[in-house]
């Protein structure tokens, strides 16, 4: 029961809030034991309950998402009533408060391509570039190999397109800037690296950037004049960032 309340919150909350009784019928499940799940999801910081009223922020869907994929839920079905941009917000919020300059949606053009990254992070001297992906099952290694490449080449395009007129990243002006590619996913994966580049669960991007600057070294580095630093020391980071999957 607690799966299908979780689920129906996800759907009917995407564009705003839902009444107790639509989320009740959606989820098909008796009114009384309804109530008792929304008051612990409440107590528990998932919700905010209003009178009748049920809403929740990005955060909290994100980990409503979570708990259901914990119980055992689809994940296909569980990603399907995300926002794409659920992820990316919260993500930028977790790189501002930690002291990061951070540019959404970055487009610019390199040897007559063009580029998007989701999600460009600037604290001198680290550019973390992330993709933000919104995966409805779990990967192949040779679907991460593509991923992960793909994520490389725009970062490494980024570094060689700066300094830009178009772009507001300022970091060009810094000596030794280090541009590191990471991707971002909705739920943790065996999978915590790949040639060198972490893949971090959402909601472990906190974690992830309480480490990142002892721990810059080991992870794949890119420079302006494209050298590369390789990953030495990712079983301690990731024992230290993703002890917890």
């Amino acid at each position: 029961m607690k799966t299908e309340l979780l689920i129906s919150i996800l759907k009917l909350t995407r564009e705003g809030s839902a009444s107790h009784e639509v989320i009740n019928k959606d989820a098909r499940i008796p009114m009384q034991a309804a109530e008792k799940l929304l008051q612990k999801l409440q107590n528990n910081g998932l919700i905010y309950v209003q009178g009748n009223v049920v809403q929740a922020d990005q955060m909290q869907r994100l980990k409503l998402a979570i708990q259901a994929l914990k119980l055992g839920a689809d994940l296909e079905r569980v990603s399907g009533f995300l926002q794409w941009r659920e992820f990316e917000g919260v993500a930028a919020v977790a790189f501002e408060c930690n002291g990061y300059a951070v540019e959404r949606n970055v487009h610019f053009k390199h040897e007559g391509h063009r580029w998007e990254i989701d999600i460009v992070a600037c604290k001198r001297p680290l550019v973390v570039c992330v993709d933000c992906k919104h995966w409805h099952h779990r990967l192949h290694r040779s679907a991460l190999e593509r991923i992960v490449r793909e994520q490389i080449e725009r970062t490494r395009a980024l570094a060689k397109s700066l300094p830009s007129p178009s772009l507001k990243i300022k970091c060009f002006s810094w000596v030794r800037t280090r541009y590191i590619p990471v991707i971002l996913s909705l739920i943790s994966d065996e999978c915590k690296f790949f040639d060198g580049v972490p893949i971090v669960p959402v909601l472990q991007v906190q974690d992830f950037l309480n480490q990142l600057p002892a721990y810059a070294d080991s992870l794949l580095c890119i420079t302006s004049d494209d050298s590369k630093q390789s990953s030495f020391r990712q079983k301690e980071f990731a024992d230290k960032t993703f002890g917890a999957v």
